[in-house]
């Protein structure tokens, strides 16, 4: 009967995402269909840093801000992890190259004490050496260098920018760069380079192309002219005195590449191969398991002497008497059907659900 209902069942059965998961296609700008877009938007996150506990919302930051700002609904994992998503100004149109591309510009004047308290928050957030963590298509934008041994790692963040302290201390990324020298200065990263990778869809069948990897690198350029851009030259100096009109203009480049060797359902693996720390730690999960059964041996030896004693007392008494004391385990009955003390307001507490409450408030 079971094989019959399965094999009625199959027919009606059809392969589903997850939401959240299915797979977006992207085409050239003029290709669209109901399918396949050519938008593609980056969205941001909120920053945090190692040496803070505090994470900040990219909106506490004076950076470049999304006319029509949208938040994107967050699953409970999301929101459990404080994760803040919002879109960001950064749009790109695919398979579109875009050089040095003006996305806003930032004036502080040392006259104004509004200019002066964002700049003096923009520079503490380097000197903690905050993270951005950006996303395109549900996948975050990785910052990748090399390491010793040859080895690259992947980050999944890049810093705000980087500080040299007034004695001359090279702190966080400045060592990326020889040009990071001048003491007591702030060096802001307002230009980034991103690569967007993507897996074509002419062989396959499905239309468009769907994107499988997405690097930046951040830079730091000092643009004096912001009509003609070029992104190159000396890097975008914040004094640690802030005496002189400053203006901050971010821009972008973005470039795009064919990888049909990766799959789109596999595009998460060269986070998690270029990340040590992501590995199992076997030992830990070992050192867990032995620590539970042996607390969980501890307290079944308990338990089965103490019903041992109680039993081989109860094997002693005679039984032909008629009363005898009830003691042990036995006394569990008892515990049951024994009525609460002001069992109206216990009702009342369960009925409004305050004793579920209270009880959560004490666990967590």
């Amino acid at each position: 009967l079971l094989a019959a209902g399965l094999l009625l069942v199959a027919p009606l059965c059809a392969a589903f995402y997850l939401p959240g998961l299915a797979p977006v296609s992207f085409c050239e700008e003029g290709e669209e269909s109901e399918g396949c877009k050519s938008l593609i938007e980056l969205f941001v996150n909120r920053l945090d840093s190692v040496e803070s506990v505090l994470p900040y919302e990219y909106d506490a930051f004076d950076f470049c801000q999304d006319t029509e700002e949208k938040r994107p609904s967050e699953n409970l994992g999301q929101v459990l992890f404080g994760e803040r998503i919002a879109s960001s100004p950064y749009k790109f149109t695919f398979k579109k190259q875009e050089t040095c591309k003006k996305v806003c510009t930032r004036s502080y004047d040392p006259g104004n004490s509004a200019d002066k308290s964002k700049l003096a928050f923009l520079k503490k957030g380097m000197q903690l050496n905050y993270q951005h963590h950006w996303i395109i298509d549900n996948m975050p934008v990785t910052w990748c260098y090399d390491v010793e041994d040859g080895q690259k790692y992947c980050n999944p963040g890049f810093p705000i920018g980087c500080f040299v302290t007034p004695d001359g201390r090279v702190k966080d990324a400045c060592v990326i760069n020889s040009e990071f020298n001048k003491k007591n200065t702030f060096y802001l990263f307002n230009h980034v380079d991103i690569t967007i990778m993507y897996h074509s869809g002419k062989d396959e069948n499905w239309p468009g192309a769907r994107l499988v990897m997405a690097r930046l690198r951040p830079q730091s350029y000092k643009h004096t002219d912001e009509n003609n851009l070029s992104c190159e030259g000396p890097p975008m100096e914040i004094p640690g005195e802030f005496t002189n009109k400053l203006n901050l203009i971010y821009t972008y480049s973005v470039t795009f590449e064919e990888k049909n060797n990766i799959k789109w359902a596999s595009r998460w693996d060269y986070i998690l191969e270029s990340m040590p720390h992501t590995n199992i730690q076997w030992f830990s999960i070992m050192n867990s398991l032995v620590i539970v059964l042996f607390l969980s041996g501890m307290v079944a030896m308990i338990i089965l002497r103490t019903l041992h004693k109680d039993i081989a007392r109860y094997n002693q008494i005679d039984s032909s008497e008629d009363a005898q004391e009830e003691f042990g385990w036995k006394l569990v009955h008892g515990d049951v059907f024994r009525p609460p003390r002001k069992g109206m307001l216990l009702s009342v507490f369960l009925g409004q659900g305050t004793q579920i409450f209270i009880m959560t408030f004490i666990t967590l």
